[in-house]
C-alpha cells in the first residue's frame, strides 16, 4: 500500500479509522484517502521482477478496489457498507470505491489471466503466470450462478467456482496454441478453514481434510497437506501420482533448474528442485520438511515421521492432548495422526530434534553456505529466553 498518510498531526488515525455499524466517510477522511490512493503504491510485485499485476491487495481488506500494476483503479471514496462484513465476507470497514462488490474479484482475475496468456502467447517470449486466487480463502462471495449448486453449503458452491475460473484459464491457454508447451501447477496455500462450515460440511459426510487431522492454522497435516496437481505435457505422465515428500517452497528451485539458472546461496534456502520428479523419477528430492501452525508451532517431517514439539494442534483445533507435550506419529501407518509414539520412541525424538535444531542454525535445509535467521526463532519446547529469565529473575529480587 501507499507508504504514507501525509504528514500532518492525526491524518493517519483518520486514514486508520474503523467504524463500527454503518458509517459516513467525512470530507477529512475523503482528502486524506484521495491523496493516499493518487500515490504509487511502493513495494509491489512491480518492483520484485514481475512486469505486470492486477489484483487487489487483500481482497477481504481495505481498501476495496483492484490494483493495476502500481496504481489503485478508481479513489476509494465511501466505507464498505456494514452487510458485507458478515457471513466471512470481508474482515475490516475500510475505505472502499463506491458499490464496491466482493463478488466480481474471482471472475476478474481469471478474465485477466486469460487475456495475459492470450497476449504473450502470441510473442516469442516465455511468459510466466502467478495467479493468487481469491478462493477458497475468505471473502466467501460467491456469484448467483454457482449459489446452490453444490448442494452442501456456500464454501463448497465457492469451491466449484473456482473450479471454473480454473477451467477458463486452462481454455485460454489451449486456445493460445500454448497449452503444449507450458507447465501448470495447481495448489492450495493451507487446508480448510474450519470456520466456513467445515462443520456443517462433516455433517453431511463430506470431509474437506479427507483422512487428516486438522484444519487451517493447525500444525497438523489438515492444515498444510494440500492438493498439488502438475500438468506439463511431453514431461509429466499424465494420470501419473508422485508420493514423494514436496513443498511449494521447491517451486524457486524448480523454476530455475527447468530454465538452467543457479540460484545464489542467499536465495531459496529451503527449495529443492521438483524436476526430477516431474521426469517420472521416484526417489526423493527432499529428506525433511519443516510447517508451522498459526502461533508457531513447528512440525518436522523426516521421512515417513512428523515430531510436533508442542501438545495440541497449534491452531484453532482445540481437541489435542495437553498432557503430551510432544508428538510423534509414523504417517505411513498413520495418516491421521491417532497414535502419539514419542514416549515409545525417545531416541527417534531427540534425534528429529537435533536435526531441527540444525536447520535452524544453518538457516537452510537445501545445501549451500549457511545462512542468517530473518527473525528471531522461538524454540520449541517453549522456554524463556536468557534475557527473559534475567529479567524475571531481576524483578523476584527486594
Amino acid at each position: 500500500m501507499p507508504q504514507q498518510a501525509g504528514g500532518k498531526p492525526g491524518r493517519l488515525a483518520l486514514f486508520k479509522e474503523k467504524p463500527q455499524g454503518q458509517a459516513n466517510a467525512s470530507d477529512e477522511q475523503r482528502a486524506v484517502w484521495r491523496e493516499v490512493f493518487s500515490q504509487s503504491i511502493a513495494g509491489g510485485p512491480t518492483t520484485r521482477g514481475f512486469d505486470s499485476y492486477f489484483g487487489t491487495d487483500v481482497p477481504n481488506w481495505p481498501p476495496f478496489c483492484f490494483i493495476d500494476n502500481d496504481r489503485t483503479v478508481g479513489i476509494p471514496s465511501e466505507f464498505l457498507p456494514q452487510r458485507l462484513l458478515q457471513n466471512n465476507q470481508a474482515s475490516n470497514q475500510g475505505p472502499a470505491l463506491r458499490d464496491w462488490t466482493l463478488e466480481p474479484i474471482l471472475p476478474a482475475l481469471g478474465d485477466r489471466a486469460a487475456q495475459f496468456i492470450e497476449r504473450e502467447a502470441k510473442t516469442s517470449e516465455p511468459f510466466l503466470l502467478y495467479m493468487p486466487l481469491t478462493s477458497p480463502h475468505t471473502p466467501l462471495a460467491v456469484n448467483d450462478a454457482w449459489k446452490g449448486q453444490s448442494g452442501l453449503n456456500l464454501y463448497a458452491d465457492f469451491v466449484m467456482e473456482t473450479d471454473a475460473v480454473v477451467g477458463r484459464v486452462l481454455d485460454a491457454l489451449q486456445a493460445s496454441g500454448a497449452a503444449d508447451n507450458t507447465l501448470v501447477v495447481f495448489t492450495s496455500d493451507n487446508g480448510c478453514a474450519p470456520y466456513v462450515g467445515a462443520g456443517e460440511l462433516e455433517q453431511q459426510g463430506h470431509y474437506p481434510s479427507g483422512p487428516l487431522r486438522g484444519y487451517k492454522s493447525d500444525v497438523w497435516e489438515g492444515g498444510h497437506r494440500v492438493p498439488f496437481i502438475v500438468r506439463w505435457p511431453g514431461v509429466v505422465q499424465p494420470a501419473s501420482v508422485c508420493g514423494q515428500l514436496v513443498q511449494q517452497a521447491d517451486l524457486m528451485a524448480t523454476f530455475a533448474d527447468i530454465l538452467g539458472a543457479k540460484l545464489p546461496d542467499t536465495v531459496g534456502e529451503d527449495s529443492f528442485s521438483l524436476l526430477p520428479l516431474f521426469q517420472g523419477r521416484d526417489k526423493p528430492v527432499r529428506d525433511h520438511a519443516v510447517n508451522c501452525s498459526m502461533s508457531g508451532v513447528p512440525g518436522l517431517r523426516q521421512g515417513p515421521w512428523k515430531l510436533i514439539l508442542a501438545p495440541g494442534s497449534g491452531g484453532w483445533t482445540k481437541d489435542g492432548d495437553a498432557t503430551q507435550p510432544v508428538q510423534l506419529y509414523n504417517l505411513a501407518d498413520d495418516l491421521g495422526e491417532t497414535k502419539n509414539l514419542a514416549a515409545d520412541q525417545p531416541e527417534r525424538v531427540a534425534e528429529m530434534k537435533s536435526l531441527l535444531d540444525r536447520l535452524i542454525a544453518d538457516g537452510r535445509s537445501a545445501p549451500g553456505a549457511p545462512q542468517k535467521n530473518d527473525v528471531e526463532v522461538r524454540r520449541y519446547p517453549q522456554t524463556a529466553s536468557p534475557a527473559k529469565k534475567a529479567a524475571k529473575a531481576a524483578a523476584k529480587k527486594p
